[in-house]
């Protein structure tokens, strides 16, 4: 799509985008500390963990750190190698770390949350070479008053942070969350094949990563299936270590679950397991690892599983918007939201700026299905138009109801449809600020 094209008449364009290219481009404001004579720093270097930053990146201390938590999730800071450590940090919360007794030089400082060291969260310590903040590591701190910007400042942030949206949409190698067609079996089974492996994914333009991939993919292939039919899946297992598919939100027997050991044997490195069960009622579910799922999940070891339609309220006036007594769903989207491991912040594996638009011509019917695979809430914000949310777990609610922002938890799913009315290009984004924008990027329109 060119930009020409962006916003023909009668389209609407809503623009998928929850993560700049760059998180951690929000830093903390450097302070600087008196030095006593020959050497060292009198008081502790403040050291803040954000989504997915270290800030100072470089940071130059003799004594301790005051390490602050200023992120929306739990963090530690680690310096790899030396058995120092502060304990996890929950949003808020700071803890002092004594670096005195270590010997001069540089140390690699990281937080040691399941790929928040590969997402951003990672730095250097240099101990006993001038102590104190180095300021030129130092910034504007994206949650600060902003006072310290100067004219020259604001300027070069305008201009990286327009310049940011002139790739969109960004092309990369590989597209998620395709759908999978089956082998349909002599007794009409569908039989899907899964290889759980480490392949090349490239997230951004140019940034490739080692991700966990089902079918060389994140998300891996979409699995989509009526109610009564009879599925199987093999996984063959190409990782380093073993693993297992958990069928998450769907209702099956326990021996089909996908909890190693306690529902079947671990899937070791180089094995085959077939799972087989029956789809017994309308589920939004998702599958993924279970062993080793702190590793393998937020690396993008997920996929989506849809079983049966849209429940649409019919004839129903949800808060003004008339339903009509018949429609079609047009277009049903997944949107499977991640924010850690290797993956990082993204939507369908992609981050900004290769997210992929959405286009709807002014009056469709189009549904959107959530999945939350991350470690956070993402509060999912659409402009221009209501979410009329339909469903929880591919379960109809009897009220449903209009949101302009749907907060989407760890391991939920919620299906909304949508309505699109008036034609132009409108942003669609996680609402957590710092996941939409940082000061010299933008993910939104």
């Amino acid at each position: 799509m060119n930009r020409e094209s962006r916003s023909p008449a009668g389209i609407t364009a809503l623009l998928v985008a929850l993560v700049a290219f760059t998180l951690t481009a929000a830093i903390a404001v450097a302070v600087a500390t008196d030095r006593p004579e020959g050497g060292g720093s009198t008081g502790p270097v403040p050291v803040s963990l954000t989504e997915f930053a270290v800030s100072p990146s470089a940071i130059t201390a003799d004594t301790t750190l005051a390490v602050t938590n200023n992120g929306a999730m739990a963090h530690n800071l680690v310096i790899v190698g030396t058995g120092i450590e502060t304990p996890m940090l929950n949003p808020g919360q700071s803890a002092s770390l004594d670096v005195s007794a270590l010997a001069e030089g540089t140390y690699e400082v990281i937080c040691s949350v399941a790929g928040h060291k590969e997402a951003g969260m990672v730095g250097t310590l240099t101990v006993g070479a001038g102590g104190g903040v180095d300021l030129a590591a130092g910034g504007v701190h994206s949650g600060g008053t902003h006072d310290e910007i100067t004219p020259e400042q604001g300027a070069d942030m305008d201009a990286k942070m327009l310049a940011s949206w002139e790739p969109f949409p960004a092309e990369t190698e590989g597209l998620g969350n395709q759908e999978m067609t089956p082998e349909i079996l002599p007794d009409g089974t569908k039989r899907y094949e899964l290889v759980a492996a480490i392949t090349d994914w490239e997230v951004t333009p140019g940034n490739v990563v080692k991700a966990w991939t089902y079918n060389g993919t994140v998300p891996g292939p979409m699995i989509k299936v009526d109610v009564g039919d009879r599925v199987q899946v093999e996984l063959a297992n190409e990782l380093p270590i073993m693993t297992d598919i958990h069928w998450h939100g769907l209702t099956i027997p326990n021996d089909q679950d996908g909890v190693a050991p306690l529902t079947q044997p671990p899937i070791m490195p180089g094995e085959v397991f077939t799972y087989e069960f029956t789809v017994t009622r309308p589920e939004v579910a998702m599958y993924h690892a279970h062993a080793h799922g702190d590793i393998a999940v937020p690396n993008g070891l997920l996929g989506a599983f849809i079983a049966g339609d849209v429940p649409v309220p019919l004839g129903q006036n949800i808060g003004g918007i008339q339903i009509p007594d018949q429609l079609e769903i047009t277009q049903r989207i997944p949107m499977v939201v991640n924010d850690a491991g290797v993956i990082g912040l993204t939507l369908n594996g992609k981050g900004f700026p290769a997210t992929e638009p959405l286009t709807a011509k002014v009056g469709e019917w189009i549904a959107i299905d959530y999945f939350n695979e991350g470690l956070q809430v993402h509060p999912m914000h659409l402009h221009g138009f209501d979410q009329i949310v339909v469903a929880k777990d591919g379960r109809a609610l009897n009220q449903p109801y209009l949101v302009d922002t749907l907060n989407v938890a760890p391991g939920e799913r919620y299906t909304v449809v949508v309505n699109p009315t008036l034609p132009g290009v409108w942003a669609f984004h996680c609402h957590i600020l710092t996941h939409a924008e940082v000061p010299t990027a933008c993910s939104a329109w």
